[in-house]
């Protein structure tokens, strides 16, 4: 075997490293803040297509100009409706309060729009409108389904690997799964996305492709455990267990890694936001899940385990 990397020697410096990036994380949250997208703060919005180039910032500036309430905006190309060889577009503006969109401002905004833009072809595609509560309640609901799953990832690593101390093995596996959910929100403020059902479905495909990650590492401890005996400490298998695994993890990855990229440079490339909101917190999830599972899950069970151990004694 190669030479063993000493993963619970330098556990201060991991632990250091995700301390820091949570602190930069919770100093960008209140300084930005966090944007809930309608569905869950409750609000209006209206979707506009066009065709040709625009100029987005002078765009969002002009509708902005236009109403009194605050809006947000977000835009992306139709690569479907693209048509005489000029690209369409989309681009929604969402207001914030609960009232439904007045028809009247709607005729009115689209006048002033296509009054200065003549030759884009501005239409309205959609109106929508939801209920503050209705918004709320159905982020409590998203909540309570990522509660349950972790509870339940839990439950099975708890059964699963008893022999090595399923419960304390369940409780640090959450402890990463907090840790990289944290990574995912912070990554959201800091680029000023808005919450919204993308950041639901990024948190529970990480959840699961963390916790494979710390299941891997945990069945080589449980077959390393088995194999060394009870002479060697805690640590040593630990560390000889995550070596062993730590290729496999990291190719892993990498391949997961290439083809959310990939995904993500094309909706880059044609301006679809809304795959780009998914994309690029799913790649940070896959980065920090992979570090999580051999950097803080471990190390923290070890120390469990050497502290469980002296108090026996």
């Amino acid at each position: 075997m190669k030479k063993v990397i000493d993963f619970i020697s330098a556990r201060k410096i991991f632990f250091a490293i995700s301390l820091s990036i949570i602190l930069i994380g919770v100093i960008c949250n209140f300084i930005f803040g966090t944007t809930l997208d309608i569905q869950f703060s409750g609000g209006a919005m209206i979707k506009f297509s066009y065709t040709g180039e625009v100029n987005t910032e002078e765009l969002k500036s002009f509708i902005q100009g236009e109403t009194d309430d605050t809006v947000t905006f977000s835009s992306s190309q139709d690569i479907m409706n693209s048509k005489d060889g000029k690209n369409a577009y989309t681009i929604s503006v969402q207001f914030s309060g609960t009232d439904a969109i007045d028809k009247e401002l709607q005729k009115n905004l689209l006048e002033k729009v296509t009054e200065k833009y003549p030759d884009n072809e501005f239409e309205v595609m959609e109106s929508s409108s939801v209920e503050s509560q209705m918004g709320f309640m159905f982020l409590m609901k998203c909540l309570t389904a990522v509660a349950i799953a972790s509870a339940l990832m839990v439950l099975y690593v708890t059964i699963r690997f008893k022999r090595i101390g399923g419960l304390s093995a369940g409780v640090f596996a959450l402890v990463a799964l907090f840790h990289d959910i944290a990574i995912i929100y912070f990554l959201y403020v800091i680029f000023r996305m808005p919450i919204d059902g993308n950041f639901i479905a990024v948190v529970l495909m990480i959840l699961g492709y963390s916790l494979n990650d710390t299941i891997v590492v945990y069945d080589r401890v449980r077959e390393e455990r088995k194999r060394l005996g009870s002479k060697a400490s805690v640590a040593q298998v630990f560390n000889i267990s995550a070596t062993r695994v730590m290729k496999r993890t990291i190719f892993t990855s990498i391949t997961t890694l290439a083809a959310i990229g990939t995904v993500y440079v094309v909706a880059t490339i044609f301006n679809i936001e809304t795959v780009k909101s998914f994309a690029l917190p799913m790649m940070a999830g896959v980065i920090s899940g992979c570090y999580s599972s051999l950097c803080i899950a471990g190390p923290l069970w070890v120390m469990w385990k050497e502290r469980k151990e002296k108090s026996e004694k």
